[in-house]
């Protein structure tokens, strides 16, 4: 581009004004900030490798050069990040969190403590503010994990539980109750 006007500093930093109006900045250590045309589009280069961007809608995107990693920020306070993995988080303004992962398992924090993962198989594990835990598996079962038992329930409607003492306990949609300590010895067995 064609410089209009150039000025230097006293305290060693130079702007160059461009015929098509932008202003360029450049610091003495190795800084150097353009400044768009229309006023409103603000790039800055760190020495360092660094790169902020203030976008006309006032979206700030800042790359960082060592760590490879851009942090996004939009005028409607949502912020993301965006790692050199392939990570993704979204850090919502009412406090949410959402991660993408690199093999595209995606994670929910949500701000009343609670959890969500959904694995690309389509496993969804769901996790309460008092740790227990719902699994559900994309073949239709279910899995409950609470600090006194586990309990996987199966799409024919059969539910087997494990007790923390390690007792085991199924119930068949028959009606049968199959109940076994936990050396799994039978202690009950209603077959009907």
């Amino acid at each position: 581009e064609e410089i209009q006007r150039e000025t230097a500093y006293p305290d060693g930093k130079v702007e160059k004004v461009l015929k098509n109006g932008c202003h360029l900045i450049f610091f003495p250590n190795g800084t150097w900030k353009k400044v768009g045309s229309d006023g409103k589009t603000i790039t800055i280069t760190f020495f360092n490798g660094d790169v902020k961007q203030i976008m006309p809608d006032q979206t700030v995107i800042y790359y960082y050069a060592d760590a490879k990693t851009t942090h996004t920020t939009y005028s409607n306070g949502l912020e993301v990040l965006q790692f050199s993995n392939g990570q993704i988080e979204k850090h919502y303004p009412d406090g949410k969190k959402e991660i993408t992962f690199p093999d595209q398992t995606i994670k929910n924090l949500f701000t009343d403590g609670q959890e969500e993962s959904i694995f690309p198989d389509g496993t969804i594990v769901r996790v309460q503010r008092d740790g227990s835990k719902t699994i559900e598996f994309n073949n239709g079962q279910r899995e409950l994990h609470t600090s006194q038992f586990k309990r996987r329930e199966y799409p024919d409607g059969t539910v087997k539980t494990v007790y923390v003492n390690g007792q085991q306990e199924t119930k068949y949609v028959s009606g049968r109750i199959r109940i076994k300590d936990k050396d799994g010895n039978i202690i009950m067995d209603t077959k009907l």
